[in-house]
Parts: structure tokens; C-alpha cells; sequence
């Protein structure tokens, strides 16, 4: 879900471009995590300013998102729950449309209203206890594509007082994106973008057939491999973001239906189009199965890949 969701999805560098497009990589801290940027470029001046200009993007992005930063476009939204429609930017209005058509083809499994519950599991691994029933009804009561009206306008609509968006099974992907976009408008095609794991890439480094990215960790993240490139990457799982809890190893990822932190979760990368959509898909097979999910993935042209336990 948010970037501290996932392990780093490493990327490899196989061999030497002898191309007059050299290579170029820059990192800086964004959306809670290191965010990565490597492209090939004949001008160092234009590579650099052209990853400026990337990284400034992702920081809109957050602005945008961010259910941390007390003032982002989310927090004023989540603020004017109950006082009718607001105006929304691109990014906010865009993300929500993917986020609810996600929604919609898994029955509400994936939902970006389900602040209220992800925000009660981090003050339960923070203070050591698992949440009581009556405050996981409390929170369920407020998750649902009820109490969202993506209006005709472009104006958002919270109904209700208390409800909390999380845009962390999405966000970094959407930002990975809109960073990539970024730099093929300056005519950088060779290029991938990474926040924390998730990533987005282009057109391949200069000579060779795509970008190397690893599936796996551990020992078997030299055996997992991937050949990728113009696609989005992303993996899920509770390695990075697991914790213990009453003797119970459990994950960051919530499920809407029932309130509870997912348990007995397994290393999962999707390969999608875009890198929104990868993001997204990693966080709905660990909420639906392999099999539950394995029509959604097809139907949208992804790859999944699992790393045995």
C-alpha cells in the first residue's frame, strides 16, 4: 500500500551502454520513501534539469495525496466532509477515478476510503494491542464507496464527517507515472522512475531489450529476475511492513470487509501497464488470492509474479 508497504524492487544494471546516451541516476527523499530516477541523456545539464523537474512532479503528487501532511489536498477534503463538493485538482480527481474503477471490479475489496481503519492498525502496532470490536465497527462504519461522490463537474464530495482517504496502494505508482510522463515531455524516453519499490519505466537503457528488476528477495532475488520496460512494477507484501502483534505476524494491508490486518500474506509483484495500476493490483492479490484475482489481472493485461515461501 504506502511505500513503506514494500521491499525495494532493486535494479540492476547488466552491462555498459556504448550508446552517446549515457546513463544518469539521481534519488531524494518523497512520499516516506527513497524515490529514484535513472535515464540515459546526451546533455548532463538538460539530464539533470529534466530530473529536477520529475522529482518536482512527484512532490505535487504528495501534495496532492498525502495522508500525513496535515496540509495537503486530502487533509482540507477530508476536513470539508459533510459541507458538499470541493474543488479537486488533476491529480486528486484523476487518482480517485482509478482507485474507485479498482473498487468497483473487486467488490469494494480494494477501497481508497479505508483511511479510518489502516490509521486505527497503525496506532494498534504503535501501542502494542490489537484494536477492540467497537473500534474496528466504528471504523468499518466509516469505509465505503458510500460516502464518496466523484462529481460530473470534477468537484469530490465526502459525506461524511470522519471519513479518510488512503491513496497508499496507489499513490506511489500514480506518482512513478506522472514522473515518467514528466521526463518524456523534455524527449527523455530511456527512463525509470522508483518510489520504495514501485516504479515505472520506459522505453529500455540504449542496447538492450528492457530494464532488469527483481521479483524476489532474499536468496531467490537473483532467480526472480524480470525483463521489463513502457510498464509499471510493483510488489507487496508484509516483508518490509509486517509486524507482530498478540504472537500474530500481520500486514499493513487492511481489509475493508471486515477491519482486520491481513495475516499469513505472501511476496507478490505485478507487472501492469502503468504503474498505478501495478501498484494497485499487488495490494488486490493479497487481499483476493492468486485465483480470485487472477480474471482482474488478465482483463487488464498484468502479470503476476509469487515468490514461493
Amino acid at each position: 500500500m504506502a511505500c513503506v508497504s514494500i521491499a525495494t524492487a532493486w535494479i540492476y544494471s547488466a552491462c555498459r551502454s556504448t550508446s552517446v546516451e549515457a546513463r544518469h541516476e539521481y534519488s531524494r527523499h518523497a512520499m516516506g520513501c527513497e524515490a529514484r530516477i535513472v535515464l540515459y541523456a546526451r546533455d548532463a545539464e538538460a539530464a539533470k534539469r529534466a530530473a529536477e523537474s520529475a522529482f518536482a512532479r512527484i512532490e505535487a503528487v504528495e501534495q496532492a495525496l498525502s495522508d500525513w501532511r496535515e496540509d495537503s489536498e486530502v487533509a482540507r477534503l477530508q476536513r470539508a466532509a459533510g459541507l458538499g463538493p470541493q474543488a479537486a485538482s488533476a491529480d486528486l480527481r484523476g487518482v480517485l477515478e482509478r482507485a474507485m474503477e479498482l473498487s468497483h471490479a473487486t467488490n469494494g475489496a480494494f477501497d481508497p476510503t479505508v483511511g479510518a481503519l489502516t490509521r486505527l492498525w497503525r496506532r494498534a502496532r504503535a501501542e502494542g494491542r490489537a484494536p477492540s470490536e467497537l473500534e474496528l465497527a466504528e471504523a468499518r462504519a466509516l469505509v465505503g464507496a458510500r460516502h464518496l461522490t466523484l462529481h460530473a463537474d470534477g468537484r469530490i464530495e465526502l459525506a461524511t464527517p470522519g471519513v479518510r482517504l488512503d491513496f497508499g496502494a496507489i499513490g506511489k505508482g500514480w506518482a512513478c507515472d506522472r514522473a515518467l510522463e514528466t521526463l518524456a515531455q523534455v524527449g527523455i524516453d530511456r527512463a525509470l522512475v522508483e518510489l520504495g519499490g514501485d516504479l515505472a519505466c520506459g522505453a529500455p537503457p540504449p542496447g538492450r531489450a528492457g530494464w532488469i528488476v527483481s521479483a524476489g528477495a532474499g536468496v531467490e532475488a537473483e532467480d526472480a529476475r524480470l525483463v521489463v520496460a513502457h510498464c509499471g512494477v510493483a510488489t507487496s507484501g508484509d516483508d518490509a511492513q509486517g509486524f507482530v502483534l498478540d504472537g500474530e505476524r500481520r500486514s499493513h494491508i487492511v481489509q475493508p470487509s471486515d477491519g482486520q490486518a491481513l495475516s499469513d500474506t505472501r511476496r507478490a509483484t505485478v507487472v501492469a501497464r502503468s504503474g498505478a495500476d501495478a501498484d494497485a493490483l499487488a495490494t488486490i492479490v493479497e487481499l483476493l488470492g492468486e485465483r480470485a484475482s487472477s480474471g482482474l489481472l488478465a482483463r487488464l493485461g498484468a502479470c503476476l509474479h509469487l515468490q514461493e515461501d
